[in-house]
């Protein structure tokens, strides 16, 4: 069975002379376990199709499918257990007056958790921080830590399905390398799935089995990152992505 179905998947904003159509009949799949990527210059839907996912975008009509469950406009609770989004930015996404253990219980306790001392520790752990940090807020932690934090909050309800919107590009070089490396284990280690949007194409070469390439809202052409690496794309804007990439 997939892990994540979409089919002719259109989301807008606005209506009537307002509206704006920011995905349009976008079709793709991934298999349980796979980690695939949606590519694209700014503004072509990639992270609007991640926030339609997880129900940050309300107007949208298609067909989407999580673990065998078929999406509605309103999200069970339940679904969150199963699919959690890492955002962009590590400095927007946590509470800057939540200490990390109430960032982590917090989450814990909302998805039902009784053991949270001991999760908050191993979630500590699982992103290569420690207990030392258990007790810091996020201006006492530098980007690449704060993202690390928000990896470990969307872990704590044991999820099958983690939507990846651009995880790194508001970290410093230096750092980057570090978490894609920390997501490439944790995917291994926790038996995770992946939806992850870029703009790097060497990101999603080194971290996707397959890919979406998007232009203008649409999904111009779905291919196997051999493909990418090999720069046989078929569409032509694939192959000018992949010619600005060199």
């Amino acid at each position: 069975m997939s892990m994540l179905e979409i089919e002719k998947l259109n989301v807008w904003f606005g209506h009537g002379r307002d509206r704006v159509d920011a995905v349009k009949d976008a079709s793709f799949t991934v298999a349980r376990g796979e980690s695939f990527g949606l590519v694209g210059e700014s503004g072509s839907g990639k992270s609007t199709i991640l926030r339609a996912i997880s129900g940050l975008a309300p107007l949208w009509s298609g067909r989407m499918v999580v673990d065998g469950l078929a999406l509605g406009k309103v999200r069970p609770k339940t679904f969150y257990k199963t699919v959690q989004m890492v955002f962009q930015d590590p400095y927007a996404s946590l509470h800057p007056r939540h200490s990390v253990d109430q960032v982590l219980g917090e989450t814990l306790q909302l998805h039902g958790f009784k053991d949270i001392d001991a999760r908050v520790v191993k979630l500590l752990d699982d992103v290569g921080l420690g207990q030392k940090f258990r007790f810091r807020y996020p201006h006492q932690l530098s980007g690449g830590q704060r993202q690390r934090v928000a990896i470990a909050r969307a872990l704590a309800p044991q999820p099958a399905l983690l939507l990846l919107d651009e995880p790194t590009s508001a970290l410093d070089v230096s750092v980057q390398a570090e978490i894609l490396n920390l997501l490439v284990d944790l995917r291994r280690e926790h038996a995770l799935t992946y939806v992850m949007v870029s703009h790097d194409l060497s990101v999603v070469g080194h971290m996707c089995e397959r890919l979406a390439v998007m232009k203008g809202g649409e999904i111009v052409e779905v291919m196997g990152v051999d493909t990418l690496r090999r720069m046989e794309a078929k569409h032509p804007y694939s192959q000018s992505l992949l010619a600005a990439s060199v």
